[in-house]
């Protein structure tokens, strides 16, 4: 396992760089600059308009400032943001919690929610529970987030006054002691983790109940039906843990996923998060903000590959690193 875990890491270099190329020639490829994009040039003279540029690294060639970004990052330095003129890191830094609560909250309620799901209506296959929750996911898997959003702030923001409508924190968050801020802040994480998190729990339901049946079917789940187990040894003993192995796979995809709503989330809710950050700095064409946040994101995204393939050694033992060539 070891081997082939140093052949994967090896091999995130090349795959996180040639990430960043297109990223960064994307950025730089898309009309407007960040003094235009911030009124910042608007009735400059052409020379002073030439010395922003100059300053900003913009007049020379993309091959030139991409290997100059590059050398910056490899000593973990993303530079100044382009417009507020502050380091990257500690733009990142300060809204990097409230991406990381959404997020982490979300992944853990859709796994800890389908997994146990998915099992049960598979144990039941077609009783009135399979049919009712496979009618329940759907339903909830065809409602567009955008809609959603703005249905749950409408209910419960705006006509029952249940819950805040923006923010991250209430106006006297400051004033409060430590036993009303956390519910304080969880009241105003709830309607945007709900919207984070209903598309997943109707998709990996469904895979959850699709996999297990699949596995149900096999010939050692029979033979140990045969020798007289109960069913809940059965399907807790042997189907669940071979049941892990291709759910395990969609982690890899789901977290990339989570990040990439979460900047619709933010936006609607008006969470000072990532999501919201990467939307501001494309439009603002800050390239050093919105390029930092994508490298982030690239690392996460490939972290969490690496990650799924050393979870099925413990999911399924039978696998050997070691032996592929892969």
């Amino acid at each position: 396992m070891t081997s082939y875990f140093l052949r994967r890491l090896v091999l995130l270099i090349p795959t996180f760089f040639g990430i960043t190329v297109v990223t960064f020639a994307i950025m730089h490829l898309a009309p407007g600059s960040p003094g235009a994009m911030g009124g910042v040039e608007e009735g400059l003279p052409t020379y002073e308009l030439m010395e922003l540029h100059r300053e900003y690294g913009l007049d020379r060639p993309l091959t030139t400032q991409y290997l100059s970004w590059v050398s910056r990052v490899v000593r973990l330095d993303f530079g100044r943001s382009l417009t507020t003129l502050a380091p990257v890191w500690d733009v990142v830094a300060e809204r990097l919690p409230v991406t990381l609560a959404l997020n982490g909250i979300s992944l853990t309620l859709i796994y800890v929610i389908t997994i146990p799901l998915g099992l049960i209506t598979a144990a039941r296959q077609d009783s009135w529970l399979d049919h009712g929750a496979a009618a329940l996911v759907l339903l909830l898997y065809s409602f567009p987030l955008v809609w959603a959003a703005i249905l749950l702030l409408l209910v419960f923001s705006v006509q029952l006054d249940w819950l805040p409508l923006s923010g991250i924190v209430s106006t006297q968050y400051d004033g409060m002691p430590f036993w009303s801020s956390v519910p304080d802040r969880l009241r105003h994480l709830l309607l945007p983790v709900l919207c984070q998190t209903y598309g997943g729990l109707a998709f990996m339901s469904r895979y959850t109940r699709s996999v297990t049946l699949e596995v149900i079917r096999q010939d050692y789940i029979r033979t140990a039906r045969a020798k007289g187990l109960g069913e809940r040894r059965v399907i807790l003993r042997h189907t669940l843990r071979n049941a892990l192995i291709p759910i395990v796979t969609l982690l890899g995809t789901l977290l990339p996923a989570l990040l990439t709503g979460s900047v619709i989330v933010e936006e609607i809710f008006s969470l000072p998060g990532l999501g919201s950050l990467f939307f501001e700095s494309v439009l603002r064409r800050d390239y050093t903000v919105a390029l930092a946040l994508s490298s982030v994101t690239a690392l996460a995204t490939l972290a969490s590959l690496l990650l799924m393939d050393l979870v099925y050694v413990w999911v399924d033992p039978r696998l050997h690193f070691e032996d592929r060539r892969s």
